[in-house]
């Protein structure tokens, strides 16, 4: 293995030949040091203790604008006389939108810091969420709905930049908490939100607006670091030098040449990232429904989905961890899409009947996301490496992922079932296989430059 490869691994030692050419200080070991050798992280232990948990309250804040919705869509186009076709558009937003905007984090960041931009998106989710409920008409609704949307793309992108600044030897466990949150802020909202609506006095309008006071949460943590200089000058510089402080940044190459474009591996995480994303689109947009139409009840299929959400809670803080300690991903990618494939083949031929199984077999597939998300950490020697990785995957991702809802849905529209959807969801899932194969590799996207 290359030294070029030693670098972007979490797990392992450096090859004795690597080790002999670096400065002693790099081979030392200490507390604090992460696996690939030294890592000086920036900051006091309280200020690394109000990062983890502003990543926390991000991460919880980055899908109830979407999860939340659902739960109420037909009470929201009533109340806005909105027609089917823009509430189809509505929710095919939030791909559309994690890929325009995603794409503007890593100039952004450049310019102004990691955290000031995750503070700026933080306020963009809060504004939209406050805003979005009482404007009134359509047009309105959706262009709040794009702020907050705005706001939750930069997150995307950042969150991995602020790990690997952060805790550079604690990539697979700060991915699995925030990733953890995440889950959780998407299923406590779906399971939340008409709850909470009928105890704020049945006002769909008061109870969309609720969530944005968890917006306002996960603004205090950046704004208390913003405020008393803690983040600037270490991420300013490290933004804009295209490295992370560490011990052995004289090895790393300079990430502003980088043409994150020409990189197989930055390719190969994109796709990945999208075909996930669409196999997670499906399933939250459309397992009920099948299930419904295999006699299930209405309450029974929304709990079901529930599960399916919710197994991303404890799977998504164990797996990146176990991640991080491998040299190869790809067996984990594989694991996951067999227990999606696993999952479709029940849906084929009993999908009421061995209906709890199905579930927990397709929340085990849906954690491929932080599976991806630990892989973009891993995969650039740099933190500006990292924001060009993350910014590329996502919205190239995202991008991929918007065909397959809608596809699910016209195949089930003409076909009169499930069969010829399932069929396509196993393609796209075999796909997905052998693509997390591929970025699973122990490679860096500099090694193609």
């Amino acid at each position: 293995m290359s030294t070029a490869q030693d670098h972007c691994r979490k797990s392992g030692t450096a090859a004795p030949e690597a080790a002999a050419r670096v400065p002693s200080a790099r081979r030392a070991t200490a507390p604090g040091h992460g696996p690939e050798g030294p890592s000086r992280r920036p900051g006091s232990p309280w200020t690394l203790r109000l990062v983890a948990v502003g990543l926390v309250l991000a991460a919880l804040n980055l899908r109830p604008a979407i999860s939340g919705l659902g739960p109420l869509l037909e009470e929201v186009r009533a109340g806005l006389g909105m027609s089917g076709t823009i509430a189809g558009l509505l929710t095919s937003m939030p791909s559309l939108c994690f890929a325009l905007f995603g794409g503007l984090a890593p100039r952004l960041a450049r310019r102004f810091g990691p955290a000031t931009v995750l503070l700026a998106g933080m306020t963009a989710i809060t504004a939209g969420l406050a805003l979005r409920p009482f404007t009134g008409g359509t047009a309105p609704f959706l262009a709040t709905s794009v702020l907050a949307l705005a706001g939750i793309a930069v997150g995307n992108v950042l969150m991995p930049v602020v790990v690997k600044h952060w805790f550079p030897g604690r990539v697979g466990a700060m991915t699995g908490l925030y990733s953890m949150a995440l889950s959780l802020g998407t299923a406590g909202a779906a399971a939340v939100t008409v709850p909470l609506t009928d105890a704020l006095g049945g006002n769909w309008r008061v109870g969309l607006a609720a969530w944005a006071v968890l917006g306002v949460l996960s603004m205090v943590p950046w704004a208390v670091l913003r405020r008393t200089g803690t983040t600037r000058g270490a991420e300013e510089e490290a933004t804009a030098s295209g490295h992370t402080p560490r011990a052995d940044d004289a090895q790393a190459p300079d990430a502003d040449g980088l043409r994150i474009s020409r990189s197989p591996t930055a390719w190969a995480l994109g796709v990945f990232f999208g075909l996930q994303a669409s196999a997670a689109y499906i399933i939250m947009g459309w397992l009920p429904q099948i299930f419904r139409d295999a006699g299930v009840s209405a309450s029974a299929a929304g709990l079901m989905l529930a599960v399916t959400m919710g197994m991303g809670i404890p799977l998504s803080f164990v797996l990146p961890r176990v991640a991080a300690r491998m040299r190869h991903q790809g067996p984990l990618a594989v694991t996951l899409g067999v227990c999606g494939l696993a999952g479709y083949t029940g849906l084929w031929f009993a999908p009421a009947a061995g209906a709890w199984a199905w579930v927990l077999l397709l929340g085990v597939s849906n954690c491929a996301f932080p599976l991806v998300l630990t892989m973009i950490g891993m995969r650039s020697r740099t933190g500006a490496g990292v924001v060009k990785l993350s910014a590329f995957a996502q919205s190239t991702g995202y991008l991929l992922s918007i065909p397959g809802p809608l596809l699910v849905g016209a195949l089930r529209q003409h076909s009169g079932g499930w069969h010829a959807p399932l069929l396509l969801m196993t393609c796209l899932m075999l796909a997905q296989i052998a693509v997390g194969t591929l970025a699973g590799r122990d490679r860096c996207v500099e090694d193609s430059r």
